[in-house]
């Protein structure tokens, strides 16, 4: 963020292009910060057994928020993107409010449940 008025001319010298970049520099570590905090949050929620609450989300964050509002935002005022930090604010508020005592007692179960049904497998001779 230093240097987001002298990172384009890695790239160019032309002034527009320098402008540009030096504007979108912000929206830019906004994004890069939302993209790494998400996928932790999907994973965190993918992992407790709440893929369908992630499938929604995504679906509606996507397709009910993103896509009207960067018509909007694109095509009506000429402006930026957003949606991933709808995404990543809904996915910490359901991290957030989680037991998770209760759902590492789940987690037990279903381990124990899984070992006891691979010991019930019979074992096949190579």
């Amino acid at each position: 963020m230093l240097l987001h008025n002298e990172l384009a001319l890695i790239f160019t010298n032309s002034e527009p292009v320098l402008k540009a970049v030096s504007k979108l520099a912000l929206l830019l570590a906004f994004t890069v910060l939302f993209n790494s905090v998400q996928p932790i949050l999907s994973g965190v929620a993918v992992g407790s057994g709440w893929q369908s609450y992630v499938a929604y989300i995504n679906l509606g964050c996507y397709y009910l928020v993103g896509l009207p509002v960067g018509f909007v935002m694109g095509w009506v005022f000429d402006t930026g993107v957003m949606e991933t930090g709808l995404q990543t604010l809904i996915l910490a508020i359901l991290t957030i409010r989680c037991d998770w005592e209760k759902e590492a007692l789940i987690a037990s179960r279903r381990v124990r449940k899984w070992a006891n049904m691979a010991e019930a497998q019979p074992k096949l001779e190579a």
